[in-house]
Formats: structure tokens, C-alpha cells, sequence
């Protein structure tokens, strides 16, 4: 692979991984589900409990969906992404820090957590689509209850 194919595809792998935050940050739910692959091999175990899990990706865009619902604020900050390519797969690791802010009528609070994001990505014809996404946590602070703080139905 040629020098300036390898800064596009770095460069394009790095804004998918980007819009994986900021959709979810914006609630831009359709256009988050379009960043991933059909499955999704996903781990929040650090955060959770349990294990690693092959998903749909729906699913895991539904959770986010549900835990970072309308009246609870996130913010997510990625940074120092190491990637790496081969051929039609990539691997990327990413230092990330999150929020969520609850609406002062639910109680308020706020939960935040610093961490490394490990992801996945494989090249198809319409892009670069997320293939897994792991975080790991390293430290956090806040609230619990804020971050796992649903809506009732």
C-alpha cells in the first residue's frame, strides 16, 4: 500500500471512530447503527460485570438508546489513537473519557469515567463499519446510579 493510501485510510478510520461518539453524544441513533457492521463483538465487561459478547449491532445501539436516553447528557472525548491496518481490517486503540449528566427533575448526578476504547473495523464497500468495540475502564468517579439510569416504559 502506497504512503497516501495509508494516511487515507488512518484518516478515514479515525472519523468513523470519532462519529461513533459524537453520534451517540448528538442521540443520532440511525446514523450511529450505520457506523457498525451487522454483529459487533462487544465488551464492557469493566464497566458491567459479565463478559465479552457478539451482538447485533442494533442491540447495542437499542442499549445505548435506552441508557442515554433523552434526559440524561453524555460526552465523550477520544484521544492518542494508535491504528493499525491490514489490508481490509483495522484495529485502533483510543484513550477515552465519558460523562453522564442526569436531568436535575430525575435527581441529577453525574458519573464519569476514564478509560481505553479498543475497536475493530473492517473495510466494506460503502466504508470502513465497526466490527468490535471493547472499553476498559481505568478510574471512576460520580454517581452509579446516573450511569446506569434507565427511563421507566
Amino acid at each position: 500500500m502506497d504512503e497516501i493510501a495509508a494516511l487515507v485510510d488512518r484518516a478515514e478510520i479515525v472519523d468513523v471512530v470519532t462519529a461513533v461518539f459524537d453520534t451517540v453524544d448528538a442521540k443520532n441513533w440511525p446514523v450511529c447503527l450505520e457506523l457498525f457492521d451487522d454483529e459487533v463483538d462487544a465488551d464492557f465487561s469493566s464497566l458491567n460485570g459479565g463478559g465479552p459478547a457478539r451482538i447485533s449491532a442494533e442491540a447495542l445501539v437499542d442499549g445505548w438508546r435506552t441508557g442515554l436516553h433523552a434526559r440524561k447528557q453524555s460526552f465523550h472525548s477520544v484521544s492518542n489513537f494508535a491504528v493499525t491496518v491490514d489490508g481490509a481490517e483495522a484495529h485502533v486503540t483510543t484513550k477515552g473519557y465519558s460523562y453522564n449528566l442526569l436531568d436535575a427533575a430525575l435527581g441529577g448526578g453525574m458519573f464519569e469515567v476514564w478509560g481505553v476504547y479498543r475497536l475493530g473495523l473492517v473495510r466494506q464497500a460503502e466504508g470502513w463499519k465497526v466490527t468490535a468495540l471493547a472499553f476498559h475502564a481505568w478510574h471512576s468517579r460520580g454517581d452509579e446510579a446516573v450511569r446506569t439510569h434507565r427511563l421507566e416504559d
